[in-house]
């Protein structure tokens, strides 16, 4: 909201000192976010006057039209004689009053204007335009044609209200009133404790039957809906300069006097409003929700498919306009014309002015849901004051009959749904409890009367809100209200004291060794929104009675497209690897550990905790309770080299034992056990594809998946060829560990190394070998490693050659030979017995 502080001062009389950053300061300090205060005029100087055109000479033998003026400044030149002007602009003609700067003159930008001889002429002077003069956007980027009345000669900087300052103000969605001149008014008069000059104070006469007809035939979408009309309007009538200055300043633009007028009502009073031509209008004005099929072309010229749910203005033809959004192009107002024929001017003479109060969800989901942001209904989002609708019909009908030189009707229609005044009970020493300040009651109810609230009790206060603020609903907020108006920067602070002793848990913990074991593995973390759109588990195939599918979607997503929580980190990081992929990065391995969402098995409903105290163990645990469940989980995607080619030799691409192998420094980490074998499932490569097993209180649970994506999926995302991922349930795989992660043995004496190689059948998974080996060898083995597999006639069909490195070791002795033999022949006899392995070449 862009705020001048001339307007601001017509309705709070401050101090002739106080410039825009002294009234920035105390908003701020009410807590208003002032991001800037504009200086308008800054840099330029007069002499800057009202001229009169009196001859133009065109010049033909340049490149580009030019022309040669005489201009009429009166005394201000000092001689009385016109002044000789070259102009470029061709939108004026003789006669015209125009803003002329004289020699001497700065205009914004340090653009001095002197005599100067150009195009064989000498210029004693500049006509000026409204982009020079720095005024803004007035839709014609052309020379400024003044009104004929203003007396040439006459200061053109305060006709055109040149110097001001503008304060840009950030309004949040709970200060919805302050997106009105009357809503920033009231909050600089209770930081100046100043009186306020309301601008809806106006004498509004009584509703009766003579009013254009109107139906609601939705009140909850439409409590209330005001229509005066007004005829005998003059087509040629303009904005005069103040309006259209004021909408410059407030950053809209001046289009016709009737627009021109309900935009200047909306900006002072905060009441959207639109003007329909009535003899536009085929009937009565309807509100209602609109039917299936129905479109409408918007006042932007777009045709618009209506949903069910959109609330729109309707007359005998069907829809005329999307409520509190847009107005449609079939009722909007004419420009005037003149007629080739009779010489007549035609345009609107008659409008029908409709204030009226629609609900604040409905609007918000229509405006999203035709990606269609319009001012009124930023303002009817946030909430509008619904008392001013009366108002703001009667502000417009006096400021048309006013300047357009029209006639009220003495109809008066209003259509009111029964609403009862919004009232909450709260002790007085509560924003004493929330702020740890003692206010004192007679603090508390002056600061709640300063915001419009009528105040009743002792000690239990009932305070009935204004219903110009539709956020105030609990004590909380009324309490806030306190807070903000004695000064956030007066309450006191206070340091935390957390006991002593309590470090990262282990959940925490592990968190961190696994993130920094990724990393080590050469491995990018990449942190992306938990946001996903449900079409992305569609693109991953992930069977439909999956859990997966039972996302959390979120009441308000900042995006429609990604209404809901994640249930899966895969969506990011492969959206994360195809944007790097795109721009040049191909050998790509990244990583992310963060929170899944999953739909609790009984939603309900969660209660509101305490502010002024702590909540109790049973209300917390009543919202955890309710609240969806969010295990971590780990995950990586990779996609080009693994290993870079080099001197050193040969380069390797990614492929799925390296996702596999992710998975297993993960489980290190963790210090669990994690069984690999083959499985199936969703975006994974049938044939590559490995089911991530551990065992949690004697029982089998897989924790994830890893391997190499599946083509259909590689294809639906748009990703590189043979791109491979790993997600793992961390919360899982630390509840398989066996206990806090310990820092390894190091032994002085020397390893004993011994080397088998198994036969086993080729369905065997590699996995069961080497756990059964591990098993069967004891304490003294320090690691095992598989380096050779080999299939071929030798070993037979159907049959595979399996080779492990075994190193044993102990920690108080070395090893003999007999020893270490020994522990090797253990490790094959337990494989032998669970796998029918043989040993190769026995």
């Amino acid at each position: 909201m862009r705020v001048p502080l001339s307007w601001l001062r017509e309705y709070v009389d401050l101090p002739a000192s106080e410039t825009g950053r002294d009234v920035q300061a105390k908003l701020v300090s009410a807590g208003l976010e002032v991001e800037t205060v504009e200086r308008l005029g800054a840099g330029l100087t007069g002499p800057l006057v009202v001229g009169k055109v009196l001859t133009i000479e065109e010049l033909t033998e340049f490149k580009k039209p030019i022309r040669f003026c005489t201009v009429d400044v009166g005394p201000a030149n000092g001689t009385g004689e016109p002044q000789e002007i070259i102009c470029g602009a061709r939108n004026f003609a003789e006669g015209d009053k125009v803003v002329v700067a004289l020699p001497g003159a700065v205009l914004p930008g340090d653009f001095r204007i002197a005599e100067r001889k150009t195009y064989g002429c000498v210029s004693r002077g500049m006509i000026c335009s409204g982009d020079e003069l720095g005024m803004g956007d007035d839709g014609t980027h052309g020379i400024i044609v003044l009104p004929p009345e203003h007396e040439v000669g006459t200061d053109a900087t305060a006709l055109l209200e040149l110097y001001d300052e503008v304060l840009d103000i950030a309004v949040t969605p709970d200060r919805g009133y302050c997106l009105s001149m009357r809503g920033v008014a009231r909050e600089t008069a209770t930081a100046y404790g100043l009186p306020l000059r309301d601008p809806a104070l106006l004498d509004v006469p009584a509703p009766n039957s003579y009013g254009h007809p109107v139906q609601v035939s939705d009140p909850i979408g439409c409590s209330r809906f005001t229509a005066r009309t007004v005829v005998g309007l003059d087509p040629e009538a303009r904005s005069p300069i103040w309006l259209r200055r004021r909408l410059q300043k407030a950053g809209m633009r001046p289009i016709s006097l009737a627009v021109d007028v309900t935009n200047y009502v909306m900006l002072e009073l905060g009441q959207p409003l639109h003007a329909y031509d009535r003899a536009r209008l085929d009937g009565a004005i309807g509100v209602r929700r609109a039917e299936p099929g129905e479109k409408i072309t918007t006042l932007d010229g777009t045709v618009r498919a209506l949903d069910p749910a959109d609330l729109v203005i309707t007359d005998n033809r069907g829809p005329i306009g999307i409520a509190g959004v847009m107005g449609g192009a079939n009722t909007e107002i004419a420009d005037a014309e003149t007629d080739p024929e009779t010489g007549q001017v035609r345009g609107t003479t008659e409008v029908v002015i409709e204030a009226a109060h629609f609900d604040a969800i409905s609007i918000a989901r229509t405006a999203r849901r035709h990606k269609l942001s319009s001012e009124a209904s930023k303002r009817f989002e946030r909430g509008v004051d619904p008392q001013a609708a009366a108002a703001a019909a009667q502000r417009t009908v006096d400021l048309l009959v006013l300047l357009a030189g029209g006639t009220a009707e003495a109809g008066v229609t209003e259509i009111i749904a029964p609403s009862a005044p919004r009232t909450v009970a709260m002790r007085a020493d509560h924003p004493d409890r929330v702020a740890g300040v003692a206010y004192g009651r007679e603090t508390v109810v002056r600061r709640l009367q300063e915001v419009g609230c009528d105040v009743y009790g002792q000690d239990e206060l009932v305070v009935t809100v204004p219903s110009w603020r539709p956020d105030l609903n609990e004590p909380n907020d009324l309490a806030e209200e306190v807070i903000r108006l004695e000064g956030y920067e007066n309450l006191p602070s206070t340091l935390p004291r957390p006991p002593a002793g309590r470090g990262l848990t282990e959940r925490q913990r592990t968190h961190r060794r696994v993130g920094r074991a990724l990393a080590g593995a050469g491995y990018v973390e990449a942190l992306n929104y938990p946001f996903i759109g449900e079409q992305v588990l569609d693109q991953l195939d992930i069977p439909a009675d999956d859990p997966s599918r039972a996302v959390v979607r979120l009441v308000n997503p900042l995006s429609d497209e990604e209404p809901a929580l994640r249930t899966t980190l895969l969506p990011g990081l492969l959206a994360a690897l195809r944007r790097n992929d795109g721009r040049g990065s191909h050998d790509l391995a990244l990583f992310e550990t963060g929170l899944v969402f999953r739909l609790p098995a009984e939603p309900g409903v969660a209660v509101r905790l305490p502010v002024d105290r702590r909540p109790t163990d049973a209300e917390i645990a009543g919202v955890d309770a309710v609240l969806p469940e969010q295990p971590r989980h780990a995950a990586v995607v990779l996609a080009g080299a693994r290993e870079q080619a080099g001197w050193w030799g040969a380069g390797r691409p990614s492929d799925w034992a390296d996702a596999v192998e992710a998975a297993r420094t993960v489980a290190r980490e963790a210090g669990a056990e994690l069984v690999v074998r083959q499985g199936q499932y969703g975006p994974w490569h049938p044939g590559r594809c490995a089911e991530l097993v551990v065992v949690v209180d004697g029982a089998e649970r897989t924790a994830g998946h890893a391997g190499e994506l599946h083509p259909r999926v590689v294809k639906a995302l748009g990703l590189p060829a043979r791109t491979c991922a790993m997600e793992l349930d961390l919360d899982l795989v630390e509840r398989a560990s066996a206990g806090p992660v310990r820092a390894p043995r190091i032994s002085t004496f020397p390893v004993a190394t011994q080397d088998v190689a198994l036969v086993v059948d080729a369905a065997v998974p590699a996995a069961e070998v080497e756990r059964a080996l591990r098993e069967g060898a004891g304490e003294l083995l320090e690691s095992l490693r598989l380096f050779d597999t080999f299939t071929g006639e030798q070993i037979g069909e159907g049959r595979k050659s399996l080779a492990y490195a075994l190193r044993f070791r102990a920690g108080d002795r070395t090893l003999t030979v007999d020893e270490a033999s020994a522990a090797r022949d253990a490790a094959v006899a337990l494989a032998a017995e669970r796998t029918g392995a043989v040993l190769r070449g026995a």
